[in-house]
């Protein structure tokens, strides 16, 4: 099954989407509008059709400024972000079991079993929200400037520091989270990127080794567009994340410390890494070309 691919407009404007960005926008205010005005518990039904309305927007001016999208591409890969997104996530959730930066205010309604559906279907947005935004970001020209940059060559001896690295930042980060936690946004990236590199995945490394930083700067700045609006749709929703950060608990934006948006930007290299290992064992050499910068 494939959609119809878009026609790009000229100079880039946007005078038509997409029925499915029509129905995005229509998803995005109709939920915004709800998980602010209702009172009590909204946001556990309300986060996943607001962000679907988000995500499918993204996807349609994407489609509309370069002709495809993720979803014009190929609908089941987009279907499969979302499933992949479940699991990625929750290895993080499981990581602040230990660090404890983030709870969730509203929590205690819920069972373990209406926690996790909901939970899952919520975090099921987070990379088709962050890999369509990245499309986006890489579609205007400003980013053709990051083509050339300084080569970073995948050599062996360097893969493995890396990895060794990645392990020995984990249990730090595992043993004394008071003053590791930052490596949460590291260590994962640290250890997937060589494990790519060994099984033949797709990996940032062939990009770096051409000197070609687009993808990476694309993915970062669109991560940081997607943590704006996680943290601003999460402000006055409920139940909603709280933070408790180390060290760095002064001058909130929303509920997040200004220095943790910092954070999004290797976040988005995490979860590139994430989605090439999870896509390549389960199909390999399959997802290599749907993302597309």
């Amino acid at each position: 099954m494939r959609f119809p691919q878009c026609k790009p407009y000229k100079r880039g404007k946007i005078m038509g989407l997409p029925l499915h960005g029509w129905l995005g926008i229509l998803l995005a205010v109709i939920f915004w509008i709800l998980n602010w005005s209702l009172s009590g518990l909204r946001t556990h039904w309300g986060f996943f059709p607001m962000w679907l309305g988000y995500c499918l927007t993204v996807d349609a001016i994407v489609c509309v400024r370069k002709g495809s999208s993720l979803l014009t591409r190929n609908p089941v890969a987009y279907a499969f972000l979302f499933i992949i997104s479940i699991p990625s996530w929750w290895l993080f959730e499981f990581i602040n079991g230990y660090t404890q930066n983030w709870h969730y205010e509203g929590r205690q309604s819920f069972t373990d079993l209406q926690y996790f559906l909901f939970s899952s279907l919520s975090f099921s947005t987070v990379m088709p929200a962050v890999f369509g935004t990245s499309e986006l970001i890489s579609t205007f020209k400003w980013t053709n400037t990051a083509k050339s940059g300084p080569k970073i060559i995948p050599r062996p001896i360097l893969v493995l520091t890396i990895f060794i690295a990645g392990l020995l930042m984990f249990y730090l980060l595992l043993s004394w989270p008071l003053y590791f936690f930052p490596f949460v946004w590291v260590s994962v990236l640290f250890i997937l990127e060589p494990l790519n590199v060994w099984l033949k995945n797709r990996s940032l490394f062939q990009y770096t080794a051409e000197g070609n930083w687009r993808p990476i700067i694309s993915l970062c700045a669109g991560c940081l567009i997607c943590g704006f609006f996680w943290e601003i749709w999460n402000f006055y929703s409920y139940p909603r994340w709280v933070y408790r950060v180390p060290f760095v608990d002064f001058l909130h934006v929303f509920e997040m410390p200004i220095l943790g948006y910092g954070g999004y930007l290797p976040f988005s290299l995490e979860l590139f890494a994430l989605y090439h290992l999870i896509a390549g064992l389960l199909k390999p050499g399959k997802p290599r070309d749907f993302i597309q910068f």
